[in-house]
């Protein structure tokens, strides 16, 4: 039997014990409940210099916090693998900063925020407004071919659009004055800092952030960066497991509470542990948390495979774009590929499959740093895993997996490393157009982000644009990524992140309400990233990337103070990557 012991998990047992008490606790909600009002009365002037503090800050504590990450993920410092924790912490953090300070500084010279791209309709008839690439970040250099644009709610119009701007920062619009709660995240560290601004910065909120006792080695890291909002009393962080998280939850200092995790954490917070109790209170509505709570749940990702006529190169890259959405963070991601979904009929679908496992078989095994992994990999497999490193598991592809035979591949997240693969009766490519948006929203548990790798040759045969627009119209998830990880929607900050907009505190699906957001759009239905087919240089969060290391590091001093000068010094790690 393979027992799975890693330096993330270690802590995990070791820092529970390490706890924030309840008197601390109950001082620091005084404290921010003394400071609400203050902090929604304050100035954009000011709110700017606070963003601005917090991305000085990140800067200055940025060598620190990617170390402290690789070692609790037993990462090797200066490998190319670093570069996960550089670009997923303090690069995704600067860079939704850098988009604050711009939009709030907009929003003081203009009265709202200043939208980079075209505004124009949807193929579902809907406002659609082109958030990506977004202006002074060099982003139509760094993601030539790219672009995201944000589906809007049936009723908001061309005309209206002004009115579901910055609600918070509307003139008129009451000062807010809430304690939110933030339960930050484990496994991605910018996920809690950006958590927690988009309730300071953009809904006007002071916030207590509880730290997930995984990374909580990050908080006092957190606490330097950030020292500008704690020491006007806008922040407070505190540690500790379930217990910390109950006694605040149920303070009655916390206004609201926003989660970042598991349903099975929703479904506690909100209707209470499992049992009788759960059932009649959600029978009966009656929820056992009575605040507002927004959150972000995951989903079962599916990586849609349009049938098309694909070149070697073309099957070459995507099969790498593939693993990169099953490898990266050891799987520990909520918008990990989960489901491979193909056409049986499609001629090169084993070939394919073949190239995936062929470069997975490349990618060393990681440490499963995230508690429980080995006994999910167990359940999810069926079996032990292979022998290898200490602590480690193997990539694991599943094919032609049946919801009949195999139902928790499609109705529950495995986050770990286990990737399915299903295949649909699709004689044709439009057939399985038709097909695949009823299959993915109905079959496969979530919302959050769903992805398709198309053809051109697909979309530019008689009526394969319309075709192709009425699949994307008909996807219900919160982010769709053409030809490329959906996961990119979550890193450029400007774009919406959370679950499509259908979920309810009884059925939440991948959750409620938005972060990131940083143009601040009210009323949003789903943002649609798209990108090329195949990319050179090889993209930075591919894991066969050779000097990933280097060109993160570099892109976060570019985000840091962006100017022209630096784009020279990107080429030659993009060049040899």
């Amino acid at each position: 039997m393979t027992t799975i012991v890693s330096s993330a998990a270690a802590l995990y047992q070791e820092q529970v014990a390490q706890t924030t008490p309840r008197e601390t606790i109950d001082q620091f909600l005084a404290e921010l409940a003394a400071a609400k009002s203050r902090y929604g009365r304050t100035s954009l002037a000011n709110r700017i210099s606070l963003a601005k503090a917090c991305l000085e800050g990140t800067i200055d504590t940025a060598e620190t916090w990617i170390a402290e990450a690789c070692r609790a993920k037993g990462i090797v410092a200066g490998t190319p693998l670093e570069s996960e924790e550089t670009s997923a912490g303090p690069m995704a953090t600067v860079r939704y900063l850098r988009l604050l300070i711009s939009t709030l500084d907009d929003i003081q010279r203009h009265g709202q925020p200043r939208l980079p791209g075209q505004i124009d309709t949807a193929p579902g008839g809907q406002l659609r407004v082109q958030v990506f690439p977004t202006r002074g970040l060099f982003d139509s250099v760094l993601f030539r071919g790219f672009r995201a644009d944000v589906w809007m709610q049936p009723g908001v119009t061309r005309e209206n659009l002004g009115e579901h701007l910055a609600p918070a920062y509307r003139p008129g619009a009451p000062a807010v004055e809430a304690v939110a709660l933030v339960l930050g995240a484990g496994n991605v560290s910018s996920i809690a800092p950006t958590d927690a601004f988009s309730k300071l910065f953009q809904e006007g909120k002071v916030v207590l952030l509880k730290m997930n006792p995984v990374n909580e080695y990050l908080g006092p890291i957190f606490e330097r960066a950030f020292a500008a909002l704690i020491r006007e009393g806008y922040l407070r962080i505190i540690y500790g497991g379930a217990d910390v998280g109950s006694y605040a939850l149920a303070h009655e200092l916390v206004d609201e509470v926003h989660i970042t995790g598991s349903v099975y954490s929703h479904e506690t917070i909100v209707w209470g542990p499992p049992g009788p109790e759960r059932e009649r209170r959600k029978a009966a509505g009656l929820a056992a948390l009575e605040k507002q709570i927004t959150s972000e749940l995951g989903n079962v990702s599916p990586w849609i495979v349009v049938p098309g006529p694909y070149s070697e190169r073309e099957l070459d890259f995507q099969a790498e774009n593939v693993a990169a959405m099953i490898a990266n963070n050891a799987s520990f991601n909520c918008i990990a590929t989960k489901m491979i979904v193909t056409s049986r009929q499609w001629p090169q679908r084993q070939q394919f499959l073949d190239k995936i496992e062929a470069v997975l078989a490349r990618v060393p095994r990681r440490q499963a740093y995230y508690p429980g992994a080995l006994a999910r990999f167990r359940r999810f497999t069926g079996r032990e895993p292979e022998a290898g490193a200490p602590g480690t598991l193997p990539w694991t592809l599943v094919r032609d997996v049946h919801a009949e035979d195999s139902p928790h591949f499609f109705a529950e997240e495995s986050f770990v490393c286990v990737c399915a693969e299903t295949a649909l009766e699709a004689a044709t490519p439009e057939e399985f157009l038709d097909r695949v948006p009823g299959f993915v929203n109905d079959r496969l548990w979530g919302n959050l982000g769903a992805g398709l790798m198309v053809h051109p040759n697909v979309r530019r045969a008689r009526g394969g644009e319309e075709r192709f627009g009425d699949c994307l119209a008909r996807l219900r998830f919160g982010t769709i990524g053409i030809n490329h990880w959906p996961a990119i929607g979550y890193a450029l900050m400007c774009t919406p992140w959370g679950g499509y907009p259908e979920g309810t505190l009884a059925d939440p699906r991948s959750g409620l309400g938005w972060v990131h957001n940083t143009y601040m759009l009210e009323g949003v239905q789903k943002t649609v990233l798209s990108g090329p087919l195949t990319m050179w240089p090889k993209p930075l969060w591919f894991p066969t990337h050779k000097t990933a290391d280097l060109l993160a590091r570099k892109t976060l001093s570019l985000y840091h103070r962006p100017a022209w000068w630096k784009i020279p010094g990107l080429l030659w790690p993009a060049l040899r990557g």
